[in-house]
């Protein structure tokens, strides 16, 4: 049917075009909201990506066998098409579209561009992949959030924990990791529930070091773990599949063991020397290097980080940094963490 202008032809280019708006128009609406609901950059990257290999196919010739006032379908519409009862609604209805008309466009483009058919079948996989990581986003809100937080207070012992997290979290703090271990756990238990409600009403997620029994007990947001302690497939089989799994790491092979064996996000350091790991050599910034180019999920520098270094380390690739004397000894810690977002190159990548 390739180059022909029989009624048949005409008709099969006005379908090619109805589906090929209809598709680009899906993947728009649904960008839109990985980049400004979920600031996901790299969900709304491949949404773009996805329009354009769509747009790729809507050729001049399709265009002009458009025929809007004669188009019968236009009068028609369905009592559900007219509302939506929220956003999970309108990605799934759309996502739903997008995979119909690229359905429509395989079956059809057989006819006049095989290549279109090839092309289209493959990126209605995509959508399914797309959809996929959307749905795995809206079942766990945690790793969203996790994405979405590009400073990490981790605490030591303090007379004055509570109020110095709180002023941290006043100033735009969303990540702490309660850190403690010498304190009898009766304190500790005390302390971890004190500092769970804290960044609940603020919104932040709350990590506890070490401990899964005490992150299970005030059911914390996750865990992060040390090289000598539990495997991450034990965190996750006590804390669920849920919670958050953080790794220290020292080292590239460390790196991507934590990667295979599941972690949500791991350590990067020490960067620099630090009382808080007495004794550790500091990687330097050849392991942030290596970080940037090769870890593929969150990951934060860490190791007596604070204002003075913080340009290097984000020069080596760090958008991502954890901080314990930086927030811990700051006299305004509120202003401090201020300071320290003010600096960091994030988006949610």
């Amino acid at each position: 049917m390739d180059g022909e202008r029989t009624p048949a032809a005409v008709a099969v280019n006005r379908i090619l075009d109805a589906n090929l708006d209809r598709a680009r128009e899906g993947v728009r609406i649904v960008e839109e909201w990985c980049r400004f609901g979920l600031n996901n950059a790299e969900l709304a990257a491949e949404c773009k990506d996805l329009r354009q290999a769509i747009a790729h196919w809507h050729s001049a010739d399709i265009r002009a066998a458009r025929d809007t006032p004669g188009d019968v379908g236009t009068a028609l519409s369905h009592a559900n098409e007219t509302q939506r009862t929220s956003v999970s609604d309108i990605l799934q209805v759309n996502l739903s579209r997008i995979q119909e008309a690229l359905r429509v466009l395989e079956e059809y483009g057989k006819l006049v561009h095989p290549d279109l058919a090839t092309d289209c079948k493959q990126l209605r996989y995509r959508v399914y992949g797309l959809e996929s990581k959307l749905l795995a986003a809206a079942a766990n809100p945690r790793q969203e959030k996790l994405r979405r937080s590009p400073l990490y207070l981790v605490t030591t012992p303090s007379d004055t924990l509570l109020t110095t997290v709180e002023a941290a979290l006043q100033g735009g703090l969303t990540l702490v990791q309660y850190r403690d271990k010498h304190t009898p756990d009766g304190a500790r238990l005390s302390l971890a529930q004190a500092l769970r409600h804290l960044c609940e009403r603020y919104n932040a997620l709350f990590i506890v070091n070490d401990r899964i029994d005490l992150a299970l007990a005030v059911q914390a947001d996750g865990v992060h773990l040390g090289q000598e302690d539990a495997p991450i497939a034990v965190a996750r089989h006590l804390l669920g599949p849920q919670a958050l799994i953080g790794r220290s790491t020292h080292c590239p092979d460390e790196l991507q063991r934590a990667i295979a064996e599941g972690a949500d996000y791991v350590g990067i350091g020490p960067v620099y020397a630090t009382p808080t790991k007495a004794g550790r050599a500091a990687v330097g910034l050849d392991y942030v290097r290596y970080a940037a180019e090769h870890c593929p999920i969150p990951w934060y520098a860490i190791g007596g980080i604070d204002s003075t270094h913080l340009a290097d380390v984000t020069a080596a690739g760090a958008t991502r940094v954890a901080v314990v004397r930086a927030l811990m000894e700051a006299p305004d810690p509120a202003n401090a963490t201020r300071q320290l977002l003010s600096h960091l190159p994030f988006s949610a990548d």
